[in-house]
């Protein structure tokens, strides 16, 4: 049930149902992932770098990343 977020350096794919819902993204980069828009989550909101690096501190694996390649 994954879904995938297309942004111009970096896609952010998520699964609900692995999610626990922690709100690390949330916090972390609120203008990337926000639960009250749709799409909630908009990988061109801050740079590739940052998207990158809130993804990897998911602790349930529900977010995940790919980099486009140059």
């Amino acid at each position: 049930m994954r879904k995938t977020y297309v942004g111009v350096d970096v896609d952010v794919s998520f699964d609900p149902e692995v999610c626990v819902h922690s709100g690390n993204c949330v916090r972390g980069q609120p203008a990337v992932f926000d639960t009250s828009r749709k799409p909630w989550i908009v990988p061109d909101a801050a740079a590739a770098d940052d998207v990158v690096a809130q993804v990897q501190r998911c602790p349930s694996g529900a977010l995940k990343f790919e980099r486009h390649r140059e």
